[in-house]
């Protein structure tokens, strides 16, 4: 089948088993974030002392009136087989059963027991810390438990493990996850928040999003509980909302994380990254460039690499977007032991006054004084106001940095093709386990990006808003580059005759790089280059319960005359099509619809039309580039 902007091919295959095409791929994996399981609004504040006994720890709470609630496929044998954050909360939010209002964290003195031999987090530990994230993302592990139990990935601690574990992690939980880690394995002492309330309101917005206080936290002192348990508290009581604090935080138990100003001082291996739609990341290495490189987890374990750019915009400050740094923690009232190991007491954590890389820098701009209103920041590198994510790249980069062009659109290319490859994966799993032999369900889910079960693990909403996204800003980069070059030629680097002709030139060779091969539901083999990707982009469905093809965004009756989806599933097809058009996430939008109920034009349901992605016709002149506002 032939387009004007790209082409397939398919070609028959018996072989069994998948293989990243090295051949024609040859950068490293670091790609797409995607989106994890969103709690809106974590649970309910009881009445109970303020330390608690909790078995292995203590347990802190607070009473609170107002509570608030080529890349190819592996799946040969299948023929036998958002930009702003919402405003809206939902109604009933998930949080832990009655029953289970903290975690039973026994003491255990086996192997997995943690042990504590020291009573707070020193440099030395903090460097070590930063050096263990940074061996995981310069690997090429790709899920937490191969992380966690490689060689490559973690060479100090992969052998140090007691027996059987199942290391696993989601988005919210990564942070927290490596980090508990760490600190079985060097004795340390720790602190998580557990339960959540609505914070007072604070300054700097105009909306009633308050964001969270924290209500309850848990301690591990010694003696403590066995790590592979803790872990598991840890996956069923954090979510995404326990980094939804403001910068001007005011409750009387201190959330676990802090904002900073934006400097390499405090954007370093080990920082969290926080996006207001939702999801969470860790950085693991600052390039020379001023490129910030993070790792995230996923609801079926996998572990990605991506690096920091609009995608994680910036939101109301009560949100908690941003940078983030683990608040120190330190141990007190215990006793030591004569082995050296530290029981009891309590963990106290830092106050923000006490904090010198504590900022709201990236919430009210650089500009002195801050802005009263988040909306009014200004950003100012050079004497010279530019946007945010300039501003973030300036002030990490080298001296004098300015953006080279066609590295940059080099770059993105190579982005867009790896988080391809890690969408070929997620939907190789769902073809894998025959989620598209099964029924299509009666309604979505209430949310199509934060949900759970099959449609947590197969489906591809998030996932596949990121590379639509990032279609979208390689295209904008595009255009602003062109606009620098004849406006701001002092902020790039480019000494060239023509930089349309050169991005042109740039973008063809990535391109020409980058293709997905996927299996067909007849077992053969079908190629997409990367403008054939480009021109189905917002045809490919994110429904686990849809064959390969339409999976693929295939609309050719060649192509699809090997989909087996019965007529019901092709009109849910039909019928997603605003939905796809959606580039941002609305993670607080109710959904739930019927298919009828998706059918009915007059539904405010996604987008009517896809936007504009077509980074070529901006570069053969088709049209004029017109620089986009900041």
């Amino acid at each position: 089948m032939e387009r004007a902007l790209g082409r397939t091919s398919e070609r028959s295959v018996s072989s069994s088993g998948g293989v990243l095409d090295v051949s024609r791929v040859t950068w490293a994996s670091w790609g797409a974030a995607v989106g994890c399981t969103l709690l809106l609004m974590a649970s309910t504040a009881r009445d109970t002392p303020a330390y608690a006994d909790s078995g292995s720890g203590y347990f802190s709470e607070i009473s609170l009136a107002s509570p608030s609630t080529s890349i190819r496929s592996g799946n040969r044998d299948s023929a036998a087989q958002k930009r702003r954050p919402s405003s809206k909360i939902a109604d009933k939010p998930e949080a832990p059963p009655p029953n289970k209002l903290r975690p039973d964290l026994p003491p255990v003195s086996g192997p997995w027991g943690w042990r504590i031999r020291k009573t707070e987090w020193s440099e030395t530990d903090e460097a070590g810390y930063a050096r263990f994230i940074q061996a995981i993302g310069n690997s090429a592990c790709q899920t937490v438990h191969e992380c966690l139990t490689s060689p490559d990935a973690n060479p100090l601690y992969f052998d140090r493990h007691p027996g059987a574990v199942e290391f696993f992690s989601d988005c919210a939980d990564l942070p927290f996850v490596l980090r508990a880690y760490f600190a079985w394995q060097n004795g340390l002492p720790l602190s998580f928040s557990l339960r959540l309330g609505n914070h007072a309101r604070t300054g700097g917005h105009k909306t009633g999003l308050t964001g969270n206080e924290v209500v309850a936290r848990q301690d591990i002192v010694g003696p403590g509980p066995d790590l592979r348990v803790a872990l598991k508290a840890i996956s069923d009581y954090v979510t995404t909302q326990h980094f939804r604090s403001p910068p001007h935080y005011k409750g009387a138990l201190l959330p676990d994380h802090y904002p900073v100003a934006i400097s390499r001082d405090s954007i370093r291996p080990g920082t969290v990254m926080f996006d207001p739609d939702g999801h969470v990341a860790v950085v693991y290495r600052v390039t020379d460039d001023g490129r910030i490189l993070y790792i995230d987890a996923h609801p079926d374990n996998s572990l990605t690499r991506g690096h920091f750019d609009k995608e994680f915009a910036r939101a109301v400050p009560t949100m908690g977007a941003g940078f983030k740094l683990w608040r120190p923690q330190k141990l007190v009232g215990a006793r030591q032991q004569k082995d050296g190991t530290y029981t009891g007491g309590r963990i106290e954590l830092a106050a923000d006054k006490d904090l010198p890389l504590w900022s709201d820098e990236q919430f009210f701009g650089s500009a002195l004084p801050r802005a009263k209103q988040w909306t009014d920041a200004v950003f100012v590198h050079d004497g010279e106001q530019v946007e945010f994510h300039d501003y973030v790249r300036f002030k990490l980069a080298y001296p004098g940095f300015r953006y080279n062009p066609i590295a940059e659109t080099r770059s993105r290319i190579q982005q867009i093709c790896r988080e391809l490859g890690y969408r070929l994966a997620s939907v190789d799993r769902a073809i894998r386990d025959g989620i598209n032999r099964k029924r299509q369900p009666d309604r979505l889910p209430d949310n199509i990006y934060a949900t759970k079960g099959e449609w947590e693990i197969y489906s591809t909403p998030s996932r596949d808003a990121r590379i639509k996204s990032t279609f979208e800003q390689l295209r904008d980069e595009v255009v602003r580059f062109l606009d620098l070059s004849a406006n701001r030629p002092a902020l790039i680097d480019y000494e060239g005759k023509s930089l349309r002709r050169d991005l042109l030139a740039a973008y063809r060779e990535e391109a020409e790089a980058c293709r997905v091969v996927y299996v067909n539901s007849a077992g053969r083999e079908v190629e997409l280059d990367f403008d054939e990707i480009k021109a189905r982009l917002f045809h490919m469905s994110f429904n686990p319960y849809h064959c390969v093809e339409r999976r693929w965004g295939a609309t050719a009756r060649s192509e699809l005359e090997t989909c087996r989806d019965e007529p019901i599933k092709a009109a849910w097809y039909t019928a997603e099509a605003r939905l796809r058009n959606q580039v941002v996430r609305t993670y607080g939008e109710r959904m739930g619809w019927t298919l009828q109920q998706m059918q009915r034009p007059d539904l405010d349901i996604g987008m009517d039309g896809p936007p504009d992605v077509d980074t070529l016709r901006v570069l053969i002149g088709v049209e004029p580039a017109v620089a986009s506002s900041d």
